[in-house]
């Protein structure tokens, strides 16, 4: 029972791995979430999950914006891996096919077969599903009138403030934590 919790938390720890490194276009937090012999058929690319995360480095300098967010996750831990279903929400504004800036609502669900090796699990095979798709309008102002105060603004690795925010230590904890 406790070894499946734990593999449990190491799947939900992987899927949130994936995001920040699909987010941020962080390479090195995008290929720990998958098995370099592994597979993903994810949408507009079909192959080896290296090849995924190569095409998706190639293409992530194009997305001005992206966030991908996951919610419901079933887990089927089984004796030669874990069937994973997880839904997904995925906001991106991007070139078109026309060149145009274009900005997305996608919503779907990743099935995974996930592997362990060495008591670290991956994902071995993905599937992606899209079950909701929708241009959006694009925002009229700019990035500056649109978040005005709210700094500091999300970007890309090794930019993104989470990357600093984390190594931060207080000198006092207990005076941190008042």
């Amino acid at each position: 029972m406790i070894a499946e919790l734990i593999a449990r938390e190491r799947i939900r720890d992987c899927l949130f791995r994936y995001c920040r490194g699909i987010d941020r276009s962080d390479e090195a937090m995008l290929r720990s979430a998958y098995w370099p012999d592994g597979t993903d058929a994810h949408g507009p690319y079909n192959g080896s999950a290296s090849g995924f995360i190569d095409w998706a480095l190639r293409t992530l300098p194009s997305i001005e914006r992206g966030i991908h967010q996951i919610h419901n996750i079933l887990i089927d831990v089984r004796s030669d891996g874990a069937a994973v279903e997880t839904y997904f929400s995925a906001f991106q504004r991007q070139p078109g096919t026309d060149g145009k800036l274009t900005q997305w609502d996608m919503k779907g669900r990743y099935l995974d077969w996930f592997t362990e090796r060495d008591g670290e699990w991956r994902v071995f095979r993905r599937l992606v599903v899209f079950d909701w798709i929708e241009e959006l309008p694009l925002p009229t102002a700019s990035e500056a009138d649109r978040f005005g105060a709210r700094q500091p603004i999300g970007g890309r690795f090794p930019d993104d403030p989470v990357y600093t925010f984390f190594q931060a230590r207080p000198a006092n904890r207990s005076a941190a934590i008042e």
